[in-house]
């Protein structure tokens, strides 16, 4: 009698979603939950976008015949509360008060691996940003994104006689000329 050859099937496909943070993209890891009681580690790739989806070899279902499935995560990028994600670059405003605009400073800027100190010089605008080379996001091309801070021009929480005065001053000045 002639041995029959088993037929093999590949265990079915799973879908799975995962939120991450840009501190787990940075990092390019993060975990997802693919049942009740089994999270997996994620190995994200370098620029990935929100709604990537990422298969995962061997993480599907069982089969009784065959390999295991795989499994489909599809991975969405949670808001940040200091960074707007562009590309692989991370947008972030510093507020800076009226003096340090006037007269240049040093002010904190976040990263995704802790704040740093950034020297502004005297007469910098709101809006002007500045450029933090490589703390942004690592990209596909092997290199690391900027952080890009626009300043951000803000006025003390209360109401300065003297700042008052002095804008008057300086106002009633210009005006003559």
């Amino acid at each position: 009698p002639g041995m029959r050859q088993q037929r093999t099937q590949k265990g079915a496909d799973i879908k799975a979603f995962t939120r991450v943070t840009l501190e787990e993209l940075a990092l390019g890891k993060a975990s997802v939950r693919l049942g009740p009681n089994r999270t997996v580690a994620v190995s994200i790739p370098a620029g990935a976008e929100d709604g990537q989806v990422i298969r995962l070899k061997g993480q599907g279902e069982e089969s009784p015949v065959g390999p295991p499935g795989d499994a489909l995560v599809t991975i969405s990028i949670r808001p940040h509360k200091h960074f707007k994600r562009q590309g692989n670059d991370l947008r972030v405003d510093i507020d800076v008060p009226l003096e340090d605009a006037v007269l240049g400073a040093k002010v904190r800027v976040p990263t995704l691996t802790g704040a740093i100190s950034l020297k502004i010089p005297a007469w910098s605008n709101s809006g002007k940003v500045f450029k933090v080379p490589g703390k942004g996001l690592p990209g596909s091309n092997g290199k690391n994104g900027d952080i890009l801070a626009s300043l951000r021009i803000v006025l003390p929480d209360k109401k300065d006689p003297t700042l008052i005065e002095l804008m008057k001053k300086w106002q009633s000045g210009r005006e003559k000329t």
